[in-house]
């Protein structure tokens, strides 16, 4: 049947009914999976009274025989009570068995098909994690493979291209679960979607062609003749396939009627044999267990034999306690940093140990058996060769085995455990050679447990679509997963923050001199950070991108036919040179340009240029430097100063043209072109310099709030799974709302709920979430204050200015994604409550700038800008200084800045003699820690990896000596010195239980009386340094 929906009820005139429940559904009976909605959330929502009907719709329908309702919760004034209805429709089922020695040839009626088009559906349940579903291929190259490997699906393709490389486009993990999957492959031409269940991959194949030929048949569930070319995995498909059809052709009707065009190899049969494999779900890493009597041994040895599957690098697998020449000991069979080991330990101090596998934590089924032998214990795990321990006496079984664990109020010694309980699935469990019931166990009349789910694999790859962002790595455990940020240049739970600034206008505002830098123009947008040169002279900023071709090029022989073309690769995409541009108040491109001897009119006689240049769009441009678009002239025609009046550039005179392209929206250019340098003598020369942007205009972007119902609105982005926002307000008010996002049941908000406090709260299906910094100062103080609130699958988290970070980690299984409306509220609700007053700046959610100026102007009660001094965007206050407004101007707070002065440039220096030096406590005000919460001090570790950014000039002829140390409590620390031979070196001790690193980034001295500047930045393991001019 094919099930579409379900609904409940309680008992009929009663207090009893279900108001949480788990759907689960099996083709046997045996082995169940559970239902789980868009969210991976297997909790479904059931009834608060007895008579009334909840209904749910299933976003996708189950195919299956029998459905298991599980309650979760019940009334609380009664007892579990409940009435189901379950709506579907008839399913008409087309099965082939093959054992994995078997497999269907379907033969062509010619030589070989050659198709443009091709559409193969199946669904496919398989007992192992290998295996070939379908297979053909041609003699000029061509290929189709449908394979399990490692229990993913892989499709390879390839379209005419013998030596081509193998392309390889994967499916799905843990497809070895012996239930049922849907696949389908739509090729048009080159054009392919594969689908597996509910997840479409589009890609585009490999090859010369358009067309897949395939040489006299396909092959469905292995590959007949081994060593075939273009094969991949020879072992054969061992499970079910169901309703398989190859362009419109059902196969196993065919096969089932005996039709000529199908041949069968080995044994196909036309009913899904189900295996009794039950398994046995162990869920807590901390409590869980299962406790089997020893059955009577054969010839008194001990056997011991079972498969299993987990994520987690450690747990125990086996405890038992044995007898060895009259004393006690144990034989522990668990899973440490991934490798499996079997110890044999009679004390704490004599032990004997052997270990096997390299991962044996990936997912995957593995079999592993125990035996002794008289004076051995053999372990084999998988196919590996045998691992021994040689003992000194017999080993005498005792009369019960621990499998996953030991109870937790264990009162005798008949267990140890020295690692933490398995968490995984486990299934035939063989002692002494006889299968375990573990029905029997679930049902209590063999041997006990805690905290097992039976008849029922609940491992969950938490990997598979990858909710870690930027290309960092993803990894994961039973219950969770975690991102390496390492090399991305983001940092994180999901790795979503950039590390490096927007804008080398930020970098300024940083105290930064002129230099090489990483700016992110988009933020944590899908963008990658780019290098440029920023180049810092006072209160001006220019973002340098230079290309490839920077100096002069002399062109010769040219035609319109066939003309001289010019690229400029830059060390950035489009899409990143785009986002730069569109964040930069200015950009512009000089272009010089020399012309000898070439046609005075620069056209043809149609009006076709002779010359001109491709912009960012792949435009063709054909106005010059200095000038507007759509005018074929230069800056001399347009200054009227050309040396030959009768034209509008100076190149048709046989001289120099040179000017600055402003149009940013054309910028930077792609290419030039010239066609009119084939005469005797003829020759252009052109030189296109770097493109350079400055300002960024998000930064004092600004508007006003004044009255109390006033927003501004915006179309809301898409936040679903990654969400950041960030902003500078500024107010005298106690309260109001900067933010609001509503859905029909979630929503986010960021508000100012005390004269102190900032809150950001969201619902994302699992409840209200609300978290609260609280600052030991007002933040009504009419100076700008800044707000970063960040929420992702797997925490959610607020900063303001440079208070403690406040975290809070999401339910590990709750819901993923937020269900916001279409609308973003600033300033406001859309009730026109708590409304904010004063002003907001620099509004970014998720890498996107917010034009709040220009929305302002439309909008009733906000005014662009925002009055006061500090305010402007004239950048009163330098390097970290922050600007305080006065009743008659305005002041510059330099604490936080290594500059004194006015406006916080006058650089602080001091003269050191030997052995003297200066001593910096850092101390938080005390209200700060007494505000600190429980979450807060257990900051996970992604957040532990705070970013340094160090600097400092120095001038010496002394070596060794000690430039700068900074130490922790936790007895951290990190060095600038100067070696013996007056060279650079930088220790980070970052783990107290490991030696320092020490990083030598100049061997040169510098102990040479010359002033010498180093700047270090580091986010987590990676560090940049920056030495005078060397980087």
């Amino acid at each position: 049947m094919e099930v579409t929906a379900v609904a409940t009820q309680g008992r009929h005139g009663s207090t009893d009914w279900v108001s949480a429940y788990m759907l689960l559904y099996s083709d046997t009976g045996r082995v169940w999976k559970q239902y789980m909605l868009e969210d991976n959330v297997g909790r479904l929502v059931g009834n608060v009274n007895p008579d009334s009907v909840v209904h749910h719709k299933l976003s996708q329908s189950i195919r299956t025989r029998f459905l298991r309702f599980v309650p979760l919760e019940w009334s609380p004034s009664g007892r579990v009570g409940l009435r189901v209805a379950v709506y579907g429709c008839a399913y008409r089922s087309y099965v082939a068995d093959f054992d994995g020695r078997s497999s269907l040839l379907y033969r062509f009626n010619q030589k070989s098909m050659s198709t443009v088009k091709d559409v193969i559906s199946l669904r496919f349940k398989s007992r192992q994690a290998e295996g070939v579903l379908l297979h053909g291929e041609g003699q000029r190259g061509d290929y189709i493979t449908l394979e399990l490997h490692r229990g993913r699906l892989a499709l390879h393709l390839n379209l005419g291209e013998l030596h081509s490389f193998r392309m390889v486009v994967t499916l799905g993990s843990l497809l070895d679960d012996l239930h049922w999957h849907s696949v389908l492959i739509e090729r048009f031409n080159k054009q392919v979607n594969f689908t597996l269940d509910r997840h479409t991959q589009h890609f585009r194949t490999k090859g010369d062609g358009d067309s897949l030929e395939v040489d006299y048949e396909l092959s469905f569930g292995g590959i007949p003749l081994p060593g075939k070319p273009g094969t991949f995995i020879r072992r054969n498909f061992h499970g079910c396939m169901e309703n398989l059809y190859y362009n419109g052709v059902n196969v196993i009707d065919l096969a089932k009627r005996r039709k000529p065009q199908i041949y069968s190899v080995g044994n196909v049969t036309f009913s899904c044999s189900e295996p009794q494999l039950v398994a046995a779900t162990f869920q807590s890493s901390s409590s869980s267990f299962l406790l089997l009597p020893a059955p009577a041994p054969i010839l008194e040895d001990l056997s011991v034999r079972l498969q299993f599957r987990t994520w987690n690098p450690d747990g125990l697998l086996l405890s038992s306690p044995l007898i060895s020449g009259q004393e006690p000991c144990y034989l522990i069979l668990q899973i440490s940093s991934g490798r499996l080991h079997l110890t044999h330990q009679t004390s704490a101090l004599k032990m004997s140990e052997v270990s096997a596998g390299q991962r044996v934590n990936d997912g995957l089924w593995h079999s592993v058996s125990l035996n002794t032998r008289g004076l051995q214990i053999i372990m084999i795990l998988d196919s590996e060769p045998a691992s021994t321990i040689q003992l000194k006496n017999y080993l005498q079984p005792k009369d019960k085995h621990y499998f996953g664990g030991c109870p937790v109020s264990q009162n005798d010694s008949s267990c140890l455990n020295p690692t933490m309980a398995f968490q995984g699935c486990v299934r035939l469990i063989r002692v002494n050679n006889q299968l375990v019931d573990l029905l029997s166990v679930q049902q209590g009349r063999l041997g006990s447990y805690n905290q097992l789910q039976f008849d029922l694999c609940g491992i969950r790859d938490r990997c598979l679509y990858n909710f870690c962002e930027h290309g960092s790595q993803c990894s994961q455990t039973w219950s969770s997963f975690s991102c390496d940020c390492t090399g991305t240049g983001y940092s994180g739970a999901t790795c979503h923050n950039s590390v490096y600034e927007a804008s080398c206008e930020h970098y300024r505002l940083a105290g930064s001199t002129s230099g090489y830098f990483f700016i992110d123009p988009d933020g944590s947008g899908p963008l990658d950070p780019i290098q440029v040169y920023c180049n810092i002279t006072g209160n001006k900023v220019w973002t340098v991108v230079r290309h490839n071709s920077s100096i002069a090029v002399k062109v010769r022989g040219s035609t319109l036919q066939k003309p001289y073309v010019g690229w400029f690769n830059y060390s950035a995409s489009s899409e990143q040179l785009k986002a730069l541009v569109s964040l930069s108040d200015r950009c512009e491109q000089r272009i010089a340009y020399h012309c000898r001897r070439l046609n005075k009119s620069g056209v043809v006689a149609d009006g076709t240029p002779l010359s001109w240049w491709v912009d960012r769009r792949g435009e063709k441009r054909t106005y010059w430097g200095g000038f507007q678009p759509g005018v074929q002239q230069c800056s001399c025609g347009l200054e009227e100063n050309c040396a030959d009046m009768n034209y509008f550039c100076n190149c048709d005179a046989d001289r120099n043209d040179s000017g600055i392209l402003s149009y940013k929206e054309h910028l930077p250019v792609r290419e030039i072109v010239i066609g009119d340098t084939y005469r005797l003598g003829s020759e252009a020369m052109y030189v296109v310099g770097p493109l350079q942007c400055s300002d960024d205009k998000f930064l004092w972007n600004a508007v006003s709030f004044y009255q109390a119902a006033s927003y501004l609105q915006f179309p809301a982005l898409q936040v679903e799974l990654s969400l950041d926002v960030s902003f500078y307000f500024k107010t005298a008010s106690p309260s109001g709302v900067f933010l609001e996002n509503m859905g029909i049941q979630d929503f986010i908000r960021v508000e100012l709920s005390s004269p102190s406090a900032v809150t950001f709260s969201f619902n994302a299906g699992d409840g209200p979430v609300v978290l609260t910094v609280k600052s030991p100062v007002p933040l009504n103080d009419r100076q700008w204050h800044w707000v970063r609130a960040e929420r992702n699958v797997k925490e959610a988290c607020l900063q303001v200015d440079q208070l403690p970070l406040r975290i809070i980690e999401t339910p590990p299984d709750g819901h993923l994604r937020l269900q916001l409306g279409s609308q973003l509220f600033v300033g406001g609700t859309a009730t026109r409550q708590r409304g904010f007053f004063g002003c907001i700046r620099e509004f970014n959610m998720n890498g996107v700038n917010f034009d709040l100026e220009e929305r302002a102007k439309v909008t009733p009660g906000v005014s662009s800008g925002c009055a006061g001094h500090c305010s402007s965007s004239a950048r009163l206050c330098h390097n970290r200084g922050k600007c305080i407004e006065k009743s008659s101007g305005y002041m510059c707070d330099c604490t936080n800045s290594a500059y004194g002065g006015p406006s916080c440039t006058e650089e602080v220096s001091m003269s050191f003699e030997r052995g003297a030096s200066v001593t910096y406590i850092f101390q938080e005000p005390f209200s700060v820690i007494q505000n600190r919460s429980a979450a807060v001090l257990s900051i996970p570790s992604q957040y532990s990896k705070t970013r340094d950014n160090m600097a400092l000039s120095f001038q010496t002829t002394q070596s060794p000596a000690m430039l700068l140390t900074v130490n922790t409590l936790s007895q951290q620390y990190v060095a600038i010195i100067l070696a013996r031979n007056g060279s650079l070196q930088i220790w980070y001790q970052l783990n107290k239980d490991k030696r320092p690193d020490v990083f030598s980034p100049i061997f040169s001295s510098l102990a040479d009386g010359r002033l010498h500047r180093v700047h270090i930045q580091r986010e987590g393991k990676d560090i940049f340094v920056q030495v005078s001019n060397y980087c």
